[in-house]
């Protein structure tokens, strides 16, 4: 540590603290994670779920984990530093976040969370405090809560922030996937053209209130494993025949409302992945067409493999220059180093110009069109499920607050208390 020189300390949380430090050798400026619990052996730090699930990742859209440090059996982890979270530029701000703005950014953490997700870990802990913010790049951070989709359940009760908990949990369903970090993204892109959070619920009760009263109560043809789960804890859902999201979020296009939709489903398995959620007609613009290739009177005759060529490497570059070193410990070691690209959109969209190009002067009839976007299917291997005590005679103390509720009319707003006193950095109240 006698390395790097504290600046401020921009925040404090249950597990530790982070501070502002610079670097003394490179003028480098890093966020260090200070851990409050005392390690006595490295096996207990390599072990940590935020080490082994960042030494595997390297993505442009994740927050870069430079070094881990023990000195006096004490846990330091360095960060690259970033400006804001999310949440920071959404408290204070009267405007509201153009769209271009909100999908620059939603289509970034899509692209982590499908390279997190292919990697075979999911986050459990996404909300506007854990994205990561400088100028117009974001980063997902905080892996504390973050899980291996291969791990087997029961997993953890409580997760994420309540706001952005997704119903399978609420529920208390011991197997969930992937996909609670979809219905997150959902929540967030709602509030990021609200600036209000779209499921503001004071208890866990209170949150399914909200949610019934936003989407609709779950029927059998909409979520028939949620009946299930809530009969299990004989929990009774509110009626509310929902009303459409147009109606809260205004100013939001046709396609984001599809989006978020979409990512809002009762059903797990009726949400996109995030791999089909960049494929959604909401962040069509974000794949750049050269000038060269778009429809004219004049065709540039460079053939279409050295323009594709050419436009993947201009792309990756302009997008993904950001790229650190992989994180190291005092003992050093070896990440896995991925290749981030744009996956098959850019390809996909440069070969439809190509061929309107070809066939515009035969019949504009026979052009391509762009496929509708359809959410996936009910096939998954989602199934629902409760934890309940040993004789199989209860459920857990949280499915016992939820057990004969009965909710008359609507209740009282209670902001929730957001779990970090962060100044500029993301959260650190992580599990371990």
């Amino acid at each position: 540590m006698e390395r790097y020189k504290i600046i401020e300390e921009v925040g404090d949380g249950t597990f530790g603290s982070v501070c502002r430090a610079i670097n003394k050798l490179s003028g480098e400026v890093v966020a260090i994670k200070k851990m409050k619990k005392k390690y006595y052996t490295w096996e207990e730090c390599v072990n940590l779920r935020e080490v082994k699930s960042l030494r595997r990742m390297n993505h442009p859209n994740i927050v870069k984990l430079k070094e881990v440090i023990r000195e006096n059996n004490i846990l330091y982890f360095v960060f690259e530093f970033m400006e804001f979270n999310l949440y920071q530029l959404m408290k204070d701000r009267e405007k509201l976040f153009s769209e271009v703005e909100i999908r620059n950014w939603c289509f970034q953490v899509f692209q982590g969370l499908a390279y997190m997700h292919h990697c075979g870990y999911f986050h459990r802990d996404l909300k506007p405090e854990n994205l990561l913010v400088t100028r117009d790049v974001i980063k997902i951070a905080d892996f504390g809560l973050a899980r291996e989709i291969s791990s087997h359940p029961p997993y953890t009760e409580y997760v994420s922030t309540r706001w952005y908990r997704a119903p399978e949990i609420l529920l208390q369903s011991y197997l969930y996937s992937s996909k609670v970090d979809m219905w997150a993204m959902g929540a967030i892109i709602a509030e990021l053209f609200t600036l209000r959070p779209l499921f503001p619920g004071a208890s866990e009760a209170d949150e399914i209130y909200k949610i019934c009263n936003v989407i609709g109560t779950p029927t059998k043809d909409s979520w028939p494993d949620g009946l299930n789960l809530a009969r299990a804890i004989n929990y009774q859902f509110p009626q509310f025949p929902g009303v459409h999201l147009s109606a809260l979020i205004p100013s939001a296009s046709d396609n984001a409302i599809n989006l978020i939709t979409s990512l809002c489903s009762w059903d797990p398995c009726k949400r996109p992945t995030a791999a089909e959620a960049l494929r959604h007609p909401f962040f069509q613009s974000c794949y750049y067409v050269p000038p060269s290739l778009r429809p004219r009177a004049a065709v540039s005759r460079t053939p279409p493999s050295a323009v594709l060529k050419g436009t993947l490497e201009q792309q990756s570059g302009r997008r993904f220059s950001a790229a650190l070193p992989n994180a190291k410990l005092t003992g050093s070691y070896s990440t896995v180093k991925t290749n981030a690209s744009l996956g098959t959109g850019v390809q996909r969209k440069l070969d439809m110009v190509n061929q309107d190009l070809s066939r515009n002067a035969i019949s504009l009839k026979s052009s391509a069109k762009q496929p509708r976007y359809q959410p996936p299917g009910r096939k998954c291997p989602f199934a629902a499920s409760i934890k309940v005590d040993r004789n199989g005679n209860g459920a857990s103390d949280v499915a016992d607050k939820l057990a004969n509720v009965t909710i008359g009319s609507r209740r009282p707003y209670v902001a929730e208390s957001r779990h970090s006193t962060y100044k500029g950095w993301g959260s650190v109240d992580c599990g371990v």
